[in-house]
């Protein structure tokens, strides 16, 4: 199936294609999607298909919900609700694709996902997922929220599982808190870069789940001032993530992660590094209980063994 904005394909909009695709399907299906900027909200949760653009540079899915929006029973939308691309079909792959929101900065409009992110054995390859705070939300949800009595959004009453996601050659900005959530999820040689200043990460990896966010080969860039941004803050109390061979740049803080305004325990928490350069890679400045790993343990913890689940799932086949 062939989506294009300008006439020449099967489809004009993408959630057209999605929705003709039709239910308990096991093998995959391709929707091709021609160069041009679709603005519309996408929700994907049938299993087994398969996006690819032309290319993120031309390919452009975008939207401007934000979680200061109000419903018409003037309820807000809440930071889950705000997607521009909900993904929760297992077997997905996306390739060649932008998702972005494009309502604005948190401090004007609250939290603005991109994509909220919540199948097993997604792939995203070559894609950009362009916002401000809270970007990427990569599922699922944790148990309960902190402040009010429901999270909102489209899972938010169902049971949470363990989900495996990998991001290959990706292009991922914001800057409060823009890459969250509970998934185990590798990203391969990204650029992750930070407009302003705050936390590239915050994880809600669950206790009984052993790998968080896994990043390999990336580069961290930004706008932001130096001294600024943190590798990651606890968004819940057992939340993983390491960075392995990454570029850092001088946006980094020298102590690197940060308590959350000491709202978590860090006896849980699991924060490490190893084998870092450039200008934000000061490992020998990092807060206390920060872990450095071996380079046995960085050269073991592929995308492969990382994501392998009890199923053996390979995202490099996928």
């Amino acid at each position: 199936m062939t989506v294009a904005a300008d006439g020449t394909g099967d489809f004009l909009r993408v959630q057209e294609a999605i929705d003709s695709v039709p239910e308990g399907r096991m093998k995959p299906i391709t929707i091709l999607i021609k160069s041009g900027t679709y603005k519309e909200k996408i929700y994907i949760d049938n299993p087994w298909i398969r996006l690819v653009g032309d290319g993120a540079e031309t390919t452009v899915i975008t939207y401007d919900d934000y979680a200061n929006k109000l419903f018409p029973n003037g309820e807000p939308y809440h930071t889950f609700h705000s997607y521009t691309a909900y993904i929760g079909g297992d077997h997905i792959t996306v390739e060649g694709i932008t998702f972005e929101n494009s309502a604005g900065k948190g401090e004007v409009v609250g939290q603005a996902l991109a994509a909220y992110v919540d199948g097993d054995c997604v792939v995203f390859r070559g894609c950009r997922f362009l916002g401000h705070q809270d970007t990427l939300f990569t599922g699922p949800l944790p148990p309960e929220p902190r402040d009010r009595a429901s999270f909102g959004g489209p899972r938010d009453d169902v049971p949470r599982r363990a989900v495996r996601q990998y991001y290959e050659r990706c292009y991922l900005e914001g800057d409060i808190d823009f890459i969250f959530g509970s998934a185990t999820a590798v990203f391969q040689d990204c650029e992750i870069r930070s407009l302003g200043r705050g936390w590239v990460t915050a994880a809600s990896t669950p206790e009984d789940v052993p790998f968080g966010y896994v990043f390999r080969g990336c580069k961290l860039t930004g706008e932001a001032p130096e001294q600024s941004v943190g590798l990651g803050r606890p968004w819940r109390n057992y939340a993983k993530t390491a960075f392995l061979d990454c570029w850092l740049g001088p946006h980094i803080k020298a102590e690197g992660w940060d308590r959350w305004n000491e709202q978590e325990p860090i006896d849980e928490v699991r924060y490490s590094e190893v084998g870092n350069v450039g200008p934000g890679a000061v490992s020998g400045e990092r807060i206390a209980w920060a872990t450095s790993l071996s380079t046995v343990d960085a050269a073991r913890w592929t995308a492969r063994y990382v994501l392998a689940g009890e199923d053996g799932w390979d995202p490099t086949n996928a």
